[in-house]
Formats: C-alpha cells, structure tokens, sequence
C-alpha cells in the first residue's frame, strides 16, 4: 500500500486558533486525490486514532478544486501552555507521513 508521502506532494500542519491543529494534504494530482483522499485511512476515526482525540471532534474537509483534504482535530494541550511543545502546530502532520492509504 502507498504511503502518504508517496501520494501528496505536500503536508503541513499549522494552528488553526489556540485549540484547534489543521492538517493539508496536498495531492501530487486529480488522479492521487480522486484514489486516496476519502481513504478509510484519512476518516476521523484514523485520524482520532493518530493523534489520540475523540473522533467525533475530528473535522474532514476535502477540497477538490485544489485536489486539497484538509483535517482539523483539537488540540490536546492549548497553545502556549505550560506543558505544550509545538507552539505553531508545524510539527504535529510528521505522524502522517509513514501512514498507508
């Protein structure tokens, strides 16, 4: 099975506000977003499961006319917090790379 990395020609991840993390996927072509972006592996469940929140505050947003799918979950300390380590969110979407869709 193909791996994220091997599917988008982009990842990033960025705050979305202090208490949200977003997630773009950015498909290498119509082809990849048509074949992957729903995958079962992309749904908020998967997504729950990776950075360990409740899956039913995971928000999917797909974006075709970008060939875009961009993820947002909350974040599991707030921004700036005493114990919170990513301050901008740049770091969090290294999860995702090695996934298979």
């Amino acid at each position: 099975m193909p791996k994220l990395t091997d599917v988008c020609r982009h990842i990033r991840s960025k705050n979305a506000g202090p208490f949200w993390i977003t997630v773009d996927l950015e498909f290498r072509d119509r082809a990849a977003y048509d074949a992957y972006a729903h995958s079962q592996a992309l749904q908020p469940a998967a997504i729950a499961a990776v950075f360990g929140v409740d899956s039913a505050l995971v928000q999917h947003h797909p974006v075709p006319d970008l060939l875009v799918l961009k993820v947002s979950y909350p974040r599991q300390r707030p921004q700036g917090g005493l114990l919170e380590r990513d301050m901008h969110g740049g770091q969090q979407y290294v999860r995702l790379l090695d996934l298979e869709v």
